[in-house]
């Protein structure tokens, strides 16, 4: 999928634009540490704590979900960890960013061609899910738990089905959060 393909999810924070890759350990420079990564040298933006009930407000947590859907896994791991930092990684809501972040590794593992790092993730992911739904599948954050726990139970099931380790920038390779 690409920016102008009709069927890439529509886009949450559209004013925010996306890096010109994503990161991939070893296939292009690292984002942050390497002078040639497209973060290196920008200031860390403020995080603001996500409330599930009013989700629109927390910006870095709805950049993470188009970060995600649009292949950008990485970065999206990233984004969500400075959420999950900033609710002080305790209790469902850093419960529910970190099964974000564990999906978005395991969409970083695919990329890099590591079925075992997919699944893996995967399961943690599915765990957090489960234990922040308590058994009731409804929204949480915008986002249905038990659409996050089916595609968990995908990954898990046949990691090699996603895997990609293609150069090129950006590639798609997880079914989209929302």
């Amino acid at each position: 999928m690409s920016k102008s393909d009709p069927t890439s999810p529509a886009r949450l924070i559209p004013q925010l634009a996306f890096p010109p890759y994503s990161y991939v350990t070893g296939k292009f420079p690292h984002p942050i540490r390497d002078p040639q990564g497209h973060l290196y040298g920008h200031p860390q933006r403020a995080v603001a704590r996500l409330d599930p009930a009013e989700w629109r407000q927390c910006e870095s947590y709805r950049f993470g979900i188009d970060l995600f859907n649009h292949g950008f896994y990485w970065e999206a791991h990233e984004a969500w960890e400075g959420v999950w930092h900033a609710v002080q990684r305790t209790g469902d809501v850093a419960d529910f960013l970190k099964g974000l972040i564990k999906l978005a590794a395991a969409g970083v593992k695919a990329r890099e061609g590591r079925a075992e790092g997919v699944r893996r993730h995967a399961t943690r992911a599915r765990e957090l899910f489960l234990a922040v739904s308590d058994g009731n599948p409804d929204a949480f954050a915008g986002l249905s738990l038990s659409t996050l726990t089916r595609l968990c139970d995908m990954l898990s099931a046949a990691p090699q089905k996603y895997l990609n380790s293609s150069d090129q920038p950006v590639v798609v390779v997880l079914p989209s959060l929302t």
